[in-house]
């Protein structure tokens, strides 16, 4: 069995390139001590960019868990790991942002298409025709999502739920019920394509 440099004398010193040593060897020891030196200022990063509790919570758990996944390919040349990590949290939390924003921008283009569609007048009876079959193969599309994600996309679009009650009403976080959401949208978006023309 390998020894941890935290079981040594002088433990509290341990240089994060050792700890990172560690990590690569699977001790969890040594990813709970950098986790407590640098957990607060990597989170600060990421609430620089994300500015939402629940999704830089998100974040901060995805750098850790890629810091235990990758302290292996980990190499002092490329600087020191809290450097490393800032560039992780940095990536990430940008990345969390941009879906976010990408989620945002196609839930708003569906609302204002269905605000449009509902005051329309309908031209004609052609085009009655191509809406309802529009609605049934919505539904239909909506049944052939998981069924977390159809429940996720029913409690926002039809319950009118905002995300924190759905995180509530489903017991899941709330990182996860976006993710569902954003899974589910892009999914009937994907299967709505072929339609638009005759729309």
């Amino acid at each position: 069995m390998i020894d941890s440099t935290l079981d040594q004398p002088g433990a509290g010193s341990v240089p994060d390139e050792v700890l990172m040593k560690d990590i690569s060897r699977r001790r969890h020891d040594a990813l709970t001590e950098l986790y407590g030196r640098h957990s607060k200022r990597l989170r600060a990063t990421i609430d620089g960019v994300v500015h939402e509790e629940a999704e830089a919570d998100d974040v901060l758990q995805e750098i850790f868990l890629q810091v235990w996944e990758e302290a292996g390919r980990y190499s002092p040349k490329a600087g020191k790991p809290l450097g490393w990590m800032v560039t992780i949290a940095r990536r990430r939390a940008i990345d969390r942002l941009r879906r976010r924003q990408a989620y945002c921008r196609a839930r708003d283009r569906y609302e204002k298409r269905v605000i449009q569609d509902s005051q329309t007048p309908r031209r004609d009876a052609s085009r009655t025709l191509v809406l309802n079959d529009l609605h049934h193969f919505l539904k239909k599309s909506i049944r052939a999502l998981p069924q977390l994600q159809r429940e996720a996309v029913e409690l926002a679009f039809f319950s009118g739920l905002s995300h924190r009650e759905i995180a509530a009403a489903t017991h899941a976080p709330l990182g996860t019920v976006k993710t569902r959401l954003e899974l589910g949208l892009q999914k009937l978006t994907h299967a709505l394509r072929p339609l638009r023309q005759k729309v």
